[in-house]
């Protein structure tokens, strides 16, 4: 074998999984990542008041088509014009009166900067996801994790939830 291909084997094996890591919902419970091992993952940074949040009906009609094999998570922020700025409670009863939202949705974090949540780490860092360096630029921008807890892809805020380009890999 190729010395250098070898270690990058090693690197990649090594790398921490998705399944590792942990994050709060809205109600404040504690959620493993592991607990969607076997589905496929959506992760979305969501936003109540930006251009893009009728995205929120596009995301509950993929969860009711694909939730036996797909997880979606939101995970709110205000760190693009201040488009969340409201509290768990507010942001809850937004998204559940609006959009009918029953998919789950995390606690509002922060998805870049200093405090950075670590989920979003691994999304962003290809030192941890193996895959991809990239940051987020928009709200609704979103991540595809395999069922194995693999980065898949990154869809901007442009790519609807029921696009071809994620429906594709829900097919199988």
């Amino acid at each position: 074998m190729i010395p250098w291909l070898r270690n990058r084997e090693v690197e990649v094996k090594d790398l921490p999984s998705i399944h590792s890591l942990s994050f709060k919902s809205l109600q404040g419970k504690e959620h493993s990542m592991s607990e969607f091992k076997g589905k496929f993952i959506l992760i979305v940074n969501v936003a109540s008041k930006c251009g893009f949040t009728p995205q929120y009906a596009d995301l509950q009609e993929l969860h009711s088509k694909f939730g036996d094999k797909l997880a979606i998570i939101g995970f709110p922020c205000n760190q693009f014009a201040n488009q969340e700025p409201g509290s768990a409670e507010e942001i809850e009863t937004f998204c559940a009166s609006n959009y009918g939202v029953s998919f789950l949705m995390a606690e509002k974090v922060d998805v870049m900067g200093d405090h950075q949540h670590t989920i979003y780490a691994w999304l962003t860092q290809k030192e941890k996801n193996g895959k991809d360096n990239n940051s987020v630029k928009w709200n609704f921008q979103k991540y595809l994790i395999d069922p194995d807890g693999r980065w898949v892809d990154v869809f901007y805020s442009i790519t609807k939830p029921m696009s071809q380009k994620i429906l594709k890999h829900l097919a199988s």
